[in-house]
């Protein structure tokens, strides 16, 4: 019923910038909090970032917090990760997700809907 659909990967230098994008449908997308994840091969999915459901709290990891933006748009039921000055450390499988409830959580578990991924690849 809810589904949501990660675009924007590709491949980028280090250095390099790329915008992410989540559209959702089927859902009350201005019910949900919404959070990226991401998945490297032979890695547990790691939280990256959230942000409330009316936007006015966001979270991050620690590592990409002066790095990435989350941000989303009601009006286009679409989440967005900015993501600037990239290593390949962030290399990965790039995960968006819903949580019903509205308020941001890091765990996994916390969410409710998942896409397919998108898959961002950084160069040395």
């Amino acid at each position: 019923q809810v589904q949501l659909v990660e675009s924007g990967g590709g491949l980028v230098q280090t250095g390099g910038s790329l915008k992410l994008a989540c559209e959702v449908s089927g859902g009350t997308f201005r019910d949900y909090a919404m959070g990226w994840f991401r998945q490297a091969p032979g890695k547990q999915r790691e939280f990256v970032a959230a942000i409330s459901r009316s936007g006015g709290r966001t979270q991050y990891l620690d590592s990409v917090e002066d790095r990435f933006t989350i941000s989303r748009d009601n009006a286009k039921n679409t989440v967005y990760l900015r993501m600037n000055n990239l290593t390949p450390e962030d290399t990965a499988l790039y995960y968006c997700a819903a949580r019903i409830d509205g308020y941001t959580r890091r765990y996994v578990g916390d969410y409710n809907y998942w896409g397919k991924g998108t898959q961002v690849t950084v160069s040395s």
